[in-house]
């Protein structure tokens, strides 16, 4: 018999491909842990919104809901005016198609005027950027407060019509 010291090649072998197993189970787990973070980040966010639409209708009841998402927020440091309310940290507020992300979704938030009217709704919503890999689905609320979601599409458009939202199946 001789005497060696270390691992033969079949053993390492052995050992590389168990991790290699362990892994393939691991990474699609991993990515649908990070999908569910980002979507309840993004149905927090949406809250975020109500609450500073609320808010603003409060502070500015001439105007009603604030007529968009940056409307709401407003560059650091920020001076409360009704273009820029300072209710809505910027990261969130700059959250729109085209310019940025939070989270891995996108936001919008559209006031909604009667005709001639100040903005007596709103609608506020989210989708994920890349559908399938930062969420699978999209949100929504109105000024009844309630967040709704529906499977999303690819296409980082966040729902803008009220009927399309009041569609949605509530959350729990």
């Amino acid at each position: 018999m001789r005497n060696s010291k270390g691992f033969s090649l079949i053993e390492l072998l052995i050992v590389v491909a168990i991790i290699l197993i362990i892994a393939a189970i691991a990474i699609p787990n991993l990515l649908r842990a990070k999908i569910a973070a980002d979507e309840a980040s993004a149905a927090q966010s949406v809250r975020q919104i109500n609450t500073a639409e609320f808010a603003y209708n409060a502070a500015y009841p001439n105007a009603g809901y604030a007529s968009d998402l940056a409307s709401l927020g407003g560059p650091p440091p920020c001076t409360p005016s009704a273009t820029t309310a300072c209710l809505l940290d910027d990261v969130l507020a700059s959250a729109t198609p085209g310019k940025g992300s939070k989270s891995g979704y996108v936001f919008q938030a559209t006031g909604i005027a009667a005709v001639g009217a100040f903005n007596n709704s709103f609608l506020s919503g989210a989708a994920p950027l890349t559908f399938g890999v930062t969420g699978t689905r999209d949100f929504c609320s109105t000024e009844d407060g309630v967040i709704r979601f529906d499977p999303g599409k690819s296409g980082a458009t966040p729902v803008t019509k009220l009927a399309d939202c009041q569609a949605f199946t509530m959350m729990q």
